[in-house]
């Protein structure tokens, strides 16, 4: 029988990377790159301009229409928009100090609006929809206004979000919009702004425009407070792109074609995804789909229509994919066809669907594909840490890209990670002291991540992702407990039925675990799962048998307190964006839910009959 690391890989240039490493008498560990990051341009817009020159028919963004026919936008078009918008938008006064606040999904409009301030030096700020739509008090959208003082707004539809901006934002800030109208004040449209005539002082202000200037806002939160306003410079996303490119060397001679979903309220794909097609001359398909079970129905649609080079997802997303294109050939070869790399973050990917996604390449083209994930963050923007070699499970984050110095510093049992380099933000928006505490002595920005060599002492072979720092606590016995790892083998163990889990425990005798399930694996697991309500499924004893068995199973092997399970308990409502506890891509904040849910981590220690309690059989 054939061994999957027997199957040869598709071929992919990727970097060929030079580590260095230093060792200081503190225990502290520098990694760095010999290789040089090389050149990149001053601001994104030279890029964009090059290919409205050499490439101008080339078709850089898609979005389907209302009919569901894609709606392409080229480079010569997005080159002539942009100082039409621009002028527009210093017409309306609008500086570093009066930005661009953007209302709005993904979309065609959403883009141009903000490349075209960037144009002309005017940043942009692209808030999380579910601040607008979802939230029941707008707390976290004034404070984002209060942070930024926006000079207008881009909202794609004004109708569906007349509550917040009436709510939030006052009268004399003009709101420009795609579709719609607000019941208090005027609209101007998105069609009369991009047919704005040009002016001199579009042009101007572009060249005015360098490496420190500010290219946008994005917001980032922890586990409680207001969002960060964390500040893009020019240098750090032409930097970026350029440490992208050097790693995906071959986008030099094939330009990306991505179908992607994930927010660009998010640095992901609102900074990495996005800034790399138009780096690299490439195409953008907007996919209106998310890692939903009504979602899914977008994005596969939209994958039997596109064949992408490189992909992204989030873990939740991966899950309902693979489960599709395993009943779904066309999918499956659709997808295969001519993807050279799958890209993954968010969270943990499950062992048990990294497998199966192997599985499915190989079915496919007789190769396996790479699946690779790195490390970064906001701050980083983003790209900081990638894996390029062949791995035989989920995990290994890479090593640094060039221009970066790696800094792991002692914390306790753990490492540190520390990282310094252009791609690195310069703080928060007039946020001084935030800004100093996220610095160091050496001006490396503190991550809030743990790692540990793949290979001991070996830089070259990557690191693994140790949890966050601020995760670990200890149990009453004074033992410590590591949170990243120990989560990531719970999820794992409980083979797809779970999608995440919060890990408890802290100041107590023993550890439990608040389950989050994956309905359509449970569904699969419960007689009639699919007719049932979230409450009654997640209840079904079936569901609890099954878990009793495997978490004792799980617990009977682990080598101490820290790492045996002794209760758990299933969520069976939906975790609160409002509160933090979950992101708009899916992923749990596990100090958010312990904070914002005490109430459930009290039941799980109490005599509730809904708690899994597990005793598992004395090893002898």
């Amino acid at each position: 029988m054939t061994e999957m690391n027997d199957i040869p890989m598709r071929d992919v240039a990727l970097w060929q990377p030079e580590v260095a490493m230093e060792e200081r008498a503190d225990g502290t560990v520098l990694i760095w790159r010999k290789d040089p990051l090389g050149a990149y341009p001053d601001r994104l817009s030279d890029r964009i301009l090059n290919w409205g020159k050499i490439r101008p028919d080339h078709t850089w963004m898609a979005e389907r229409n209302v009919d569901g026919d894609w709606v392409k936008i080229d480079y010569a078009t997005l080159a002539d928009l942009m100082p039409r918008v621009g002028t527009a938008l210093l017409d309306h006064g609008l500086t570093v100090d009066r930005p661009l606040l953007i209302l709005s999904g993904n979309s065609t409009g959403h883009a141009i609006a903000a490349l075209s301030a960037q144009y002309v030096g005017v940043p942009s700020a692209a808030v999380a929809p579910v601040y607008a739509l979802v939230s029941a008090d707008f707390a976290k959208l004034r404070s984002i206004a209060a942070q930024i003082t926006p000079g207008a707004i881009f909202v794609e539809n004004a109708t569906l979000y007349a509550k917040a901006i009436t709510s939030v934002f006052d009268p004399d800030i003009p709101v420009f919009a795609v579709t719609g109208t607000l019941p208090d004040r005027a609209v101007l449209p998105w069609a009369h702004v991009m047919a704005t005539p040009p002016a001199q002082k579009a042009n101007d202000a572009m060249l005015a425009t360098g490496p420190d200037t500010v290219a946008k806002f994005m917001f980032t939160s922890g586990t409680t407070g207001s969002p960060k306003a964390v500040i893009q410079t020019q240098r750090m996303l032409c930097a970026n792109q350029q440490m992208v490119l050097n790693c995906y060397a071959y986008m030099r001679d094939e330009p990306p074609v991505v179908v992607d979903w994930a927010p660009w309220n998010h640095v992901a794909s609102g900074s990495k995804v996005f800034n790399m097609v138009l780096y690299n001359g490439g195409t953008y398909y907007i996919d209106a789909g998310k890692p939903t079970p009504d979602g899914m129905k977008d994005t596969i649609r939209n994958l039997h229509d596109i064949s992408p080079t490189w992909y992204f997802n989030v873990p939740a997303g991966y899950e309902r994919l693979v489960t599709e294109m395993e009943r779904d050939t066309a999918l499956r070869d659709a997808f295969f066809r001519r993807v050279k790399m799958v890209f993954y973050a968010g969270a943990g990917l499950a062992a048990h669907t990294w497998q199966r996604l192997a599985a499915l390449s190989v079915a496919a083209t007789g190769q396996r594909v790479l699946l690779a994930t790195g490390l970064g963050a906001t701050e980083t923007a983003p790209f900081a840490l990638f894996c390029t070699e062949p791995q035989d499970a989920p995990g290994n984050c890479g090593i640094p890209a060039q221009g970066i110095t790696m800094k792991l510093v002692p914390n306790g049992t753990k490492m540190e990670l520390r990282l310094k380099g252009p791609n690195v933000t310069p703080g928060y928006w007039r946020d001084p002291q935030r800004t100093a505490e996220a610095f160091d002595e050496e001006g490396f920005y503190r991550m809030g991540d743990a790692m540990r060599f793949a290979s001991p002492g070996d830089a070259a072979r990557g690191f693994i992702f140790d949890g966050r720092t601020a995760e670990n606590f200890k149990l009453r016995t004074g033992t410590w407990v590591a949170v990243g790892a120990l989560r990531a083998a719970l999820v794992d163990t409980l083979g797809g039925l779970m999608r995440d889990a919060v890990i408890t425990g802290e100041d107590r005798a023993e550890l439990g675990a608040l389950l989050i399930p994956y309905r359509p694996a449970v569904e699969a697991l419960v007689a009639g799962g699919a007719d049932m309500d979230d409450a009654t499924l997640f209840t079904h004893p079936a569901l609890r048998k099954r878990l009793t068995d495997v978490l004792n199973a799980h617990a009977a092997q682990a080598t101490g307190s820290a790492s045996q399970f002794m209760r758990a308990l299933i969520l069976t409502t939906p975790l609160s964006f409002d509160a933090g506890k979950v992101t708009d891509k899916g992923s749990v904040n596990q100090r958010a839910v312990l904070h914002h849910r005490a109430d459930m981590v009290a039941r799980l220690y109490s005599d509730d009959s809904a708690v899994i309690n597990l005793r598992p059989p004395s090893r002898t």
